[in-house]
């Protein structure tokens, strides 16, 4: 609709509804953005778009690995639930989380800077007897890159442990790269995500 049409129209709804009615925020909106074009300039809503352009661009990968990092630990404290969480908690944040950081680290350096805003952790999952912490995937594709798992063994004789490890894309999750392995007790741990 030529623009001359468009404020016609307004101005004899304006006059016909004596200003009860207002246009539309759309229409405003579409108004402003063909002004600022035919004047050369950038509407505030095209600036704002450049600025969240701008700011997906300054996705650093320290960025990535602090907001991974952070996702991480609260899925695997998610994943222990409130009976293992307690008891084992310092040597994983000591020990087992270091190694995951730096696994995980390893593995985005295999990707651009533009490459890691699409990659994202995985949910815990709902159900407790799977090793599943949580895996890292191309949310593009929704192809796992690295999965974190952690399972109960029971060697004889020597009580309990939970092994934490972690399988590539790379070697198509063959290889079993091990983090460490935290002691439990002689008795049979809990299910996981159990609560006290």
């Amino acid at each position: 609709m030529a623009i001359w049409l468009k404020k016609s129209f307004f101005v004899l709804i304006s006059i016909l509804t004596f200003g009860l009615v207002t246009p539309s925020q759309a229409f405003l909106n579409e108004e402003g953005q063909a002004l600022a074009k035919s004047s050369g300039k950038a509407s505030t809503v095209e600036r704002a778009e450049e600025d969240v352009m701008e700011e997906e661009s300054l996705f650093t990968r320290e960025d990535f690995l602090e907001h991974i990092m952070e996702q991480a630990e609260q899925n695997a404290y998610m994943k222990f639930g409130t009976k293992i969480k307690p008891a084992i908690e310092v040597e994983f944040r000591t020990v087992i989380l270091p190694k995951m950081e730096y696994a995980i680290e390893q593995t985005s350096l295999q990707y651009g800077d533009d490459d890691l805003s699409n990659l994202v952790i995985s949910e815990v999952p709902q159900y407790a007897k799977t090793e599943k912490i949580f895996h890292i995937y191309d949310k593009r594709s929704g192809e796992d890159i690295i999965r974190f798992h952690v399972r109960k063994d029971h060697p004889p004789k020597a009580g309990y442990y939970f092994n934490f490890h972690y399988h590539t894309v790379h070697d198509d999750f063959q290889a079993h790269h091990d983090l460490g392995s935290i002691f439990w007790a002689k008795n049979t741990p809990p299910q996981w995500m159990s609560v006290s």
